[in-house]
């Protein structure tokens, strides 16, 4: 794993993946919270949030959903828990339910975000070309200081997790993905890093 991690020659890290002038990201509407759910459910095994719902986490919080249109039609779109402090834990321990989240787990506007959890891509076609402009509306400042979280439904999310920084993380959640944003990354993680350290450390004594 260390040696996949260390090789960017085959994957993109999310945080850089290109901005496609192809595909237009912007926060949904709410005139467009149907049309996401019914792309979701036909495109996202297992999906079981319907419109109601959907809409009441946009109302909650509009920033947390994405739509990816290409000339006018939309192609995809990106559904994200913004989690607190609280949410993050329950997250890792497997006490929040995934499919119908309490409010209390979600960061408001005046709370820290402090982990984003990834509820459903759905893209066809050229649309899962939004995704770096997805990642960049995930670099604003009220999102940077979050880790991302995924659990991936499919082969092909499983394959987007891979190709873009993603690694499974021990926690009580099931197949859970963690991609830790570049700038909370040490540069100790390096196993030669770590040797000279501990050498320093050595002569030091």
């Amino acid at each position: 794993m260390s040696m996949e991690r260390g090789s960017f020659a085959a994957r993109h890290d999310f945080d850089a993946l290109p901005l496609s002038p192809d595909v237009d990201v912007r926060c949904a509407q709410s005139s467009e919270i149907a049309a996401l759910s019914e792309m979701a459910h036909r495109l996202v095994p297992g999906v079981q949030i319907g419109t109601a719902e959907l809409a009441r986490y946009f109302t909650f919080d509009p920033q947390s959903i994405l739509t990816f249109s290409r000339k006018g039609n939309l192609v995809g779109g990106m559904a994200f828990l913004f989690l607190n402090d609280r949410g993050h834990d329950a997250l890792l321990l497997d006490e929040i339910c995934l499919t119908a989240p309490e409010t209390r787990y979600l960061a408001s506007a005046n709370e820290e975000v402090a982990a984003i959890y990834i509820w459903a891509i759905a893209a066809t076609g050229r649309g899962i070309a939004g995704l770096g402009k997805a990642a960049a509306h995930l670099r604003q400042v009220r999102f940077r200081g979050a880790d991302c979280y995924a659990q991936p439904s499919t082969v092909a999310g499983r394959d987007i997790m891979k190709a873009t920084g993603f690694d499974p993380v021990p926690s009580f959640q099931p197949d859970l993905w963690c991609y830790e944003r570049p700038w909370h990354r040490q540069p100790m993680r390096m196993p030669g890093a770590i040797i000279q350290t501990r050498s320093f450390a050595d002569a030091r004594h």
